[in-house]
C-alpha cells in the first residue's frame, strides 16, 4: 500500500498540467518523488542515505553512462542519465534537509554560472572558435578565482590519470610546459632511465617514486597530443582483455588448459589476436 503522503504526491503529479514547459514539469515529478522517498513514511534505505554513502553510488553511475556513451547505445545512455540525474537530486534533497541547498538553489547557481562564463554569447565578447570560447571561459574563471592555476585546487579524490591531467593543464595555463612535444618525450625517456635504475637499486619506495614519474610523463605527452590518458588506458585495457580471452578461447578448443600452458604456446594465439584485429 502507498503511504497517504506517496499517494498525495502521485495524484498531484498526474493532476499537474499547470507548467508551460512539459520538461521542466517533468523535473517537478522528479523532486517530489525523492522527497516522498526521503519521508518520515518512505523508503527505509533512502532515507538512510548521506552524501558520503550516496558518493559510491555517484561515481558508479557515471562510470556507468560512459560505457554507454562507448557503446553509442542511446537508450542505455538515456537510462544511464536518468541514473545519474537522480544522484543530482538525491544529493540535493539530503542538502535541502540539512538547511545548506536545495536543488533550486543548484539550477540557480548552474544558470548563473553559464551566463556568466559565456560573455562570447550573453555579453559583447567574441569568440570565432571552440579556442576562443575555451579562452573566454577560462577568463571568466580566473576573475571568480584568481588561484585557479593552483595544482593544489585538483581534487585528491579524482582518479590518478586524470588528476595527473588536470595538474598539468593547470601548470601550462602560466607557462611551466615545454613549447613542443619533443621536450615531453626527452623529460618521459630520463624518467625510464631512472626507472631502470631504481630497479637495479631494489628499493621498493624508491622503484615505486620512479614508476610514477614514468606514468606523470606519459600523462604529459598524452595531454600534448591532445589525447585523454584515462580513455586510452581503457581502450588499451579493453584491448588486452579482448586478444586474451582470444587466447583462453583458442587454447580450450585445442583441449589444451590455459593454466598450464606455457608462454610461448599463449604467444603464437596472442599474435592470432593481433593479426586478427589488424594490430
Amino acid at each position: 500500500m502507498l503511504s497517504e503522503e506517496a499517494q498525495k504526491i502521485l495524484s498531484e503529479l498526474k493532476a499537474d498540467q499547470a507548467s508551460e514547459n512539459e520538461d521542466i514539469r517533468k523535473l517537478g515529478w522528479v523532486i517530489r518523488i525523492m522527497e516522498a522517498l526521503r519521508a518520515p513514511d518512505g523508503c527505509p534505505w533512502d532515507r538512510e542515505q548521506t552524501h558520503e554513502s550516496l558518493l559510491k553510488n555517484l561515481l558508479e553511475e557515471a562510470y556507468e553512462y560512459v560505457d554507454a556513451v562507448k557503446s553509442g547505445d542511446d537508450s542505455a545512455m538515456q537510462d544511464e542519465l536518468g541514473d545519474l540525474f537522480m544522484q543530482v537530486v538525491f544529493h540535493a534533497q539530503v542538502a535541502a534537509e540539512r538547511g545548506a541547498f536545495n536543488i533550486g538553489d543548484v539550477v540557480e547557481g548552474l544558470t548563473d554560472k553559464l551566463i556568466r562564463r559565456h560573455p562570447h554569447v550573453f555579453g559583447d565578447r567574441v569568440a570565432n572558435n571552440a579556442d576562443e570560447a575555451l579562452e573566454s571561459w577560462t577568463d571568466m574563471k580566473k576573475l571568480e578565482n584568481p588561484d585557479v592555476w593552483d595544482p593544489a585546487q585538483v581534487p585528491r579524490s579524482m582518479p590518478a590519470l586524470l588528476r595527473a591531467r588536470k595538474v598539468q593543464q593547470k601548470t601550462a595555463k602560466v607557462g611551466f610546459e615545454w613549447k613542443e612535444v619533443d621536450g615531453a618525450f626527452d623529460k618521459l625517456e630520463e624518467e625510464i632511465a631512472e626507472m631502470r635504475a631504481a630497479v637495479k637499486e631494489g628499493k621498493i619506495e624508491h622503484i615505486e617514486e620512479e614508476i610514477g614519474d614514468v606514468i606523470f610523463g606519459v600523462v604529459n605527452v598524452a595531454r600534448y597530443l591532445k589525447v585523454c590518458p584515462e580513455v586510452a588506458l581503457t581502450e588499451t585495457t579493453d584491448k588486452f582483455i579482448r586478444r586474451f580471452s582470444y587466447v583462453i578461447d583458442s587454447l580450450r578448443s585445442r583441449g589444451l588448459s590455459p593454466e598450464k600452458a606455457t608462454l610461448e604456446e599463449m604467444d603464437v594465439f596472442w599474435d592470432e589476436a593481433k593479426r586478427l584485429e589488424g594490430g
